[in-house]
């Protein structure tokens, strides 16, 4: 194999969107706040326990935060756990129309 047999294509910077995810910019931040925990926890050489033994909050959650499992967490909940890891959030948020991808780029219906 070599380099012609692959098509290089610049990502949105949102993998999620780049894969047609309905919630993909809320699956994106939820993926941002989620490595900024885990940051957290490698900077102060926490274990999942010491976090816990820290802010009270379930050594079970860092766990699943640790392993990317992010289902039952919501953004709220993930902006509190740093915020007990003595971490200031700030979001700035920014709303513009939608720009229609063409249909070449729409994700095809599951069948």
């Amino acid at each position: 194999m070599d380099d012609d047999d692959f098509e290089l294509i610049q990502g949105s910077g949102n993998i999620f969107r780049d894969f047609g995810d309905p919630n993909a910019d809320r699956e994106h931040l939820r993926a941002v706040l989620a490595a900024r925990i885990i940051g957290v926890l490698e900077d102060q050489k926490l274990t999942v326990r010491a976090a816990h033994e820290i802010t009270g909050i379930a050594a079970a959650d860092f766990s699943r935060i640790r392993r990317v499992k992010l289902g039952r967490f919501t953004i709220d909940r993930l902006m509190a756990i740093l915020d007990a890891l003595g971490q200031d959030v700030d979001v700035t948020v920014e709303v513009r129309p939608r720009q229609p991808r063409p249909a070449t780029e729409r994700p095809s219906a599951p069948r």
